[in-house]
């Protein structure tokens, strides 16, 4: 630059702006899930407790449902599915049941439970069609009804208990505040 140029001298390169560098982003860990081959089911899942999900309690679902992580307590439904990751410890009553997994508890369907060769079951089975693949382990009783059995009795859910709903259940209403 000259000393007596009015003009301004421009810089050989511009700024640019800061940007944050990504690479040092950190990410929330996250869980494999095991490097097992997936077990499809014949019916698409409509629910998905996944790999890594722990429950314990009552659940109920009114369409299909897969289930790859962990359950203690009862779970009732239409279709399951229990995924070969899946460790169960419940009282299982649905339509159809898939087992891939590990389940301890009984097991009842009113149209037919299979149990393919990862899965490991311990406890009794109640369903008028019954497939236990090769390879599969089961320790249990087992009982397969004719055409005569319908249905399965599931959980009752109120949402509201009425006064008339006590009637219809012949019970006798109490006073809670003695």
């Amino acid at each position: 630059m000259s000393l007596f140029n009015k003009e301004v001298e421009k810089p050989a390169h511009r700024e640019q702006p800061a940007r944050p560098n990504i690479s040092t982003a950190q990410a929330a860990p996250m869980i494999p899930p095991p490097a097992k081959k997936m077990v499809e089911s014949s019916v698409p899942a409509g629910a998905l407790l996944g790999y890594g999900t722990k429950v314990i309690g009552q659940l109920h679902f009114e369409g299909s449902v897969r289930i790859d992580g962990n359950v203690d307590g009862e779970i009732d439904g239409k279709e399951i599915t229990i995924g070969e990751t899946a460790v169960v410890t419940a009282q299982i009553r649905a339509d159809s049941i898939v087992v891939c997994g590990k389940i301890e508890g009984d097991i009842t369907a009113t149209q037919r439970i299979e149990i393919r060769s990862t899965a490991k079951v311990s406890g009794d089975i109640t369903a008028p069609t019954l497939v236990i693949k090769e390879g599969a382990t089961f320790e249990g009783r087992c009982s397969t009804q004719g055409e005569s059995y319908h249905e399965v009795p599931r959980l009752f859910l109120p949402e509201i208990v009425t006064e008339t709903d006590w009637r219809e259940l012949d019970a006798q209403p109490r006073d809670l505040t003695d």
